[in-house]
């Protein structure tokens, strides 16, 4: 194929990398012959100077075309981002990946430290371990949580863990403090977290246990990437404290003011996405 360049959201050109993007549709479930489709109608659209947003949006209009199931995995981080713009619908999805770790988790407490009352985005426990969550979620995907961020989080789950032991709710349990955001940190953010113990998760970090990874290996994924809702129907469904797409029910969709003859393709999408890979 020819090569040619894409502009980044910096403003840098690179080279097109088809063996990233050929990644990326793979771990979305598509099928060999799928992705080389994909990728075979792109090049008659692609140019010299397409930015990258352009090109991986171009991506999914085709990919939509030959799985809905793919295709809404491929767009999974658009997906949250379309949760905004409170960030409490990410709240809840984050307890619900929690909860599928094994444990009972809670939204939005407001608990008491040592020395002052603080607002926990989530709080999971089992009789093994105590987790309190804060959720940083942002609307862009340029937006970053920096070191300020993770030093503030730790200097208030500090306050917890210690009127906590005081109360014995810990209870000889392990406590983990985690901060988890829907983009990236900082490269500082990420040193801090290491070296403090801090739980960081960003949609890439880390590796081996990345927000993407543990949503694709849950299956619960946010009823965002639906391609058969429009955004306002989303937002309705979001506001009935519905976030993912194995959550969907007749009852529901009717609860949000749903067009009933849309009911069977919306649930049959929803399905497909929530299957396991």
């Amino acid at each position: 194929m020819e090569e040619f360049r894409i502009r980044k959201k910096s403003g840098e050109q690179v080279l097109f990398d088809e063996n990233k993007l050929r990644s990326s549709l793979e771990r979305s479930g598509a099928n060999m012959q799928t992705v080389n489709k994909v990728i075979e109608e792109l090049y008659l659209h692609v140019h010299d100077g397409m930015s990258t947003h352009k090109v991986y949006k171009k991506a999914y209009s085709i990919l939509v075309k030959l799985s809905y199931r793919a295709a809404g995995r491929y767009r999974l981080k658009n997906a949250i981002m379309e949760f905004g713009p409170t960030g409490y619908p990410f709240e809840k999805f984050v307890a619900a990946l929690i909860r599928n770790l094994g444990f009972e988790s809670t939204v939005g407490q407001m608990i008491n430290g040592k020395c002052v009352r603080h607002e926990v985005d989530v709080v999971a426990e089992n009789k093994d371990k105590v987790i309190v969550v804060e959720c940083k979620f942002h609307h862009e995907g340029k937006g970053k949580s920096d070191v300020k961020v993770a030093m503030y989080i730790r200097s208030r789950f500090n306050d917890i863990h210690d009127q906590w032991q005081k109360e014995n709710r810990i209870n000889g349990r392990e406590f983990e403090a985690w901060l988890v955001t829907n983009t990236r940190f900082t490269e500082d953010a990420e040193r801090y977290g290491k070296c403090d113990g801090l739980k960081m998760f960003s949609w890439d970090y880390p590796v081996d246990n990345s927000l993407k990874k543990m949503i694709d290996e849950s299956g619960l994924h946010p009823l965002t990437t639906l391609k058969n809702l429009t955004k306002r129907e989303k937002k309705n469904i979001l506001d009935q404290g519905v976030v993912l797409c194995k959550e969907l029910t007749e009852e529901v969709l009717v609860s949000s003011n749903i067009n009933s003859r849309k009911f069977k393709k919306i649930l049959l999408e929803a399905k497909n996405i929530s299957e396991s890979l």
